[in-house]
């Protein structure tokens, strides 16, 4: 089970560059797709938000183990593929991500934190 994962925002796209905007959606969606279906990833989704009056438009969720995330990170595709996404989409973003058994060592490094400052 993943225990790690990448979150990867966006907001709206660029005006003018609305038509690359779909051409790069389309660039990242095969780039994932790819790395799952190599095993390099374990799995990914994609979320398309509706209007809310954020700026946050969608976003990808990428899961794996932290050897995998960590390896999908260091990937010049993956740089190449974040970087041709910040020029046509506002707002774009890249966090690391607790899931799955993650999440309980996340909460257990918070407790211990907690612990030592109370």
């Amino acid at each position: 089970m993943a225990e790690a994962g990448i979150f990867i925002g966006w907001g709206e796209p660029i005006t003018g560059r609305e038509a690359k905007g779909l051409e790069v959606f389309a660039e990242a969606l095969a780039y994932y797709g790819k790395a799952e279906q190599d095993g390099r990833i374990e799995s990914h989704e994609t979320v398309l938000l509706g209007p809310h009056g954020g700026d946050l438009g969608g976003f990808i969720l990428v899961r794996g183990s932290d050897a995998q995330i960590a390896a999908l990170r260091a990937e010049d595709e993956f740089e190449r593929v974040t970087t041709r996404a910040a020029l046509v989409v506002r707002n774009v973003g890249v966090v690391d991500a607790a899931v799955g058994d993650g999440v309980q060592d996340a909460i257990g490094v918070y407790q211990a934190a907690v612990a030592d400052l109370t």
